[in-house]
Formats: C-alpha cells, sequence, structure tokens
C-alpha cells in the first residue's frame, strides 16, 4: 500500500517535483496502462487545488480518444482528433493551457462548471501518440508554465511507467 501525504502546503514546483517523486514510487513495478493511469489519476486528484476534473483520454485504433481512468464528475466519452482542446492537442502533439476554455475554438464542455484546462499528449518513445492527460479547474487562468512543466513530468513518468 502506497501512503501519501497531503503537498497541498508546497509552492507549485515544489509539489510537482514530489508528485513526480510520488508518482514514481507509486507506479514502480506495475506496467498495466489502465491501473497506472487510474493511480496516477487519484494522485493528482488528492493533491493539486482548485482542480475539478483530471484523466486520460487514450488512443483507440478507431483513431478516436476514447475515455480512460479520470476523477471528477462523468466525463464525455469520445473526442475526435483535432476537435476541442483534448483533440487539438492530440493532433498537434503539443501541451495545450487554456485560460479561458470558453474561448477556444471548438471546445467541449463536457462540464459547464470548467473554466480553463491543461492537456498534455501521452507519447511513447518512438513518437507514437497513447492519448492525452486532461485536467480542468473551475479558476479561469489556473494553469501556467509551471503547471505545464510539472504535469509534462508526470506524464513522463507515466509513459515510462507502462513501457
Amino acid at each position: 500500500m502506497h501512503a501519501m501525504q497531503n503537498l497541498q502546503h508546497l509552492s507549485k514546483r515544489a509539489l510537482y517535483a514530489a508528485l513526480a517523486r510520488e508518482a514514481e514510487a507509486l507506479l514502480a513495478g506495475e506496467r498495466d496502462l489502465i491501473a497506472n493511469a487510474a493511480n496516477l489519476a487519484a494522485l493528482v486528484w488528492q493533491q493539486v487545488p482548485q482542480i475539478n476534473w483530471c484523466g486520460f483520454y487514450l488512443l483507440k485504433p478507431d483513431g478516436d480518444l476514447l475515455v480512460g481512468p479520470f476523477q471528477g464528475k462523468p466525463a464525455c466519452v469520445r473526442i475526435a482528433i483535432g476537435r476541442g482542446v483534448c483533440g487539438h492537442a492530440a493532433a498537434t502533439r503539443r501541451t495545450q493551457v487554456v485560460a479561458d476554455v470558453n474561448a477556444f475554438p471548438g471546445h467541449i464542455a463536457c462540464d459547464a462548471d470548467s473554466r480553463s484546462e491543461i492537456v498534455v499528449p501521452l507519447l511513447r518513445a518512438d513518437g507514437a501518440l497513447l492519448g492525452v492527460w486532461d485536467v480542468d479547474s473551475p479558476e479561469p487562468g489556473r494553469f501556467d508554465a509551471e503547471d505545464r512543466d510539472g504535469m509534462e513530468a508526470l506524464c513522463r513518468v507515466f509513459v515510462a511507467s507502462i513501457g
């Protein structure tokens, strides 16, 4: 069993560094994508303040992103590549930090309470797209460059854990 400490008192940079260490320990020894995705979503949900949803959309053989393990309200099930923030991150293979989701062209409103979003593409070592990691907040402008760097680091830990 993995015991989690409360890390929310740390600065943002220190929080993400501690979360990366926690994620490495939590995911160590397990290679299953679903198990590790579920545990990473739970870890982030417990430790990152001011979020209302976090989870995975995984690339399926038909080319769509399908909702995977997450924490928060029920989510949109399928997202086409190129559609919404998740689909755009998948298509461009670049992290998207959106301060105001209502200003993002084609935003998909799965939860009307979400006001800002960060989406990190999950890329295997060979560059193949695995899916995306998506985090929403009810706070406008919640995510910044420190969140981008921290979330990208967590996604590298996750992708490495599943081989």
